[in-house]
């Protein structure tokens, strides 16, 4: 894994070189990541949901190598220079980039992401992406340098990450970009908290029923600017996609309603024919 002095050992090294003209000369519209999706990807409930035609991806791997060749050829000091917006969208893309290339390393013959790691080591732990003057893990794209405190600080990449799996927030049909970030995150969230296959109100039980991402990483929540300090305050902020009807979202608003997480389903979000 990358560790933290590693990347604060870049963001160092970003005062000490002398900038280059890479931050002109990359594409911050991530246009050939965008028309892989665009082909590739199959929108499902409305566009709630998404799954990925692997085999597709498959028949254009050369692209795909041609785009993660991009990104690998960023260096660490050109990626400092950036704004944070432009940083997002650029981690955002690689870890789902590099995901759905380490999937295709032994496509079709596997049906979780899962299946990639063993007993002694997770998949996410594994070093294979080329970024930022390292070998790293997709654990270090998104622990490390997305989810480090006091950078970005903000709760949405976890509905913008793509872990290749059916529980998993959507794989979105375009790539990140710096001047729609915040309205595509935005859509990002909507999307994922209106799933009732991953987020619902049961009325059986009477409680809110949502996805285990807010058990993993409910500090996340909690310490963002809609957390304030607890998740039924986050969810409160977003009842109108939590639940259909209007007295359950008036439970969620004023913080009444039990909280249950869901199982996560971790199978491949595979598109297949």
């Amino acid at each position: 894994m990358l560790h933290r002095r590693t990347f604060l050992w870049a963001a160092g090294l970003a005062l000490a070189l002398p900038r280059t003209g890479m931050a002109q000369a990359f594409d911050h519209g991530h246009g050939a990541w965008t028309a892989l999706l665009r082909r590739h990807v199959v929108l499902l409930e409305g566009g709630k949901a998404s799954q990925l035609r692997y085999a597709g991806m498959a028949s254009e791997r050369a692209a795909l190598e041609a785009y993660l060749a991009t990104l690998s050829a960023v260096a660490p000091a050109a990626f400092e220079v950036w704004s944070k917006p432009q940083q997002m969208a650029f981690l955002i893309n690689a870890y789902n980039a590099f995901t759905v290339k380490f999937v295709l390393g032994r496509y079709p013959g596997l049906a979780s992401i899962r299946d990639l790691g063993s007993l002694l080591q997770s998949p996410w732990k594994q070093k294979f992406a080329p970024l930022l003057g390292a070998t790293i893990t997709l654990d270090a794209i998104e622990h490390d340098m997305l989810r480090a405190r006091g950078r970005y600080d903000d709760a949405r990449i976890h509905f913008a990450v793509n872990c290749a799996s059916i529980g998993c927030p959507m794989l979105r049909e375009e790539a990140y970009v710096p001047d729609r970030l915040e309205a595509q995150l935005d859509q990002q969230v909507q999307r994922f908290l209106s799933d009732r296959s991953r987020n619902r109100w049961n009325a059986g039980a009477r409680k809110l029923e949502v996805s285990k991402i807010f058990d993993w990483y409910g500090d996340d929540f909690r310490q963002s600017r809609q957390g304030a300090g607890s998740l039924e305050a986050w969810f409160a902020t977003h009842a109108d996609w939590l639940a259909d009807g209007a007295a359950e979202r008036e439970l969620i608003r004023a913080r009444q309603a039990p909280i249950g997480f869901l199982d996560y389903d971790w199978k491949l979000n595979d598109a297949r024919g």
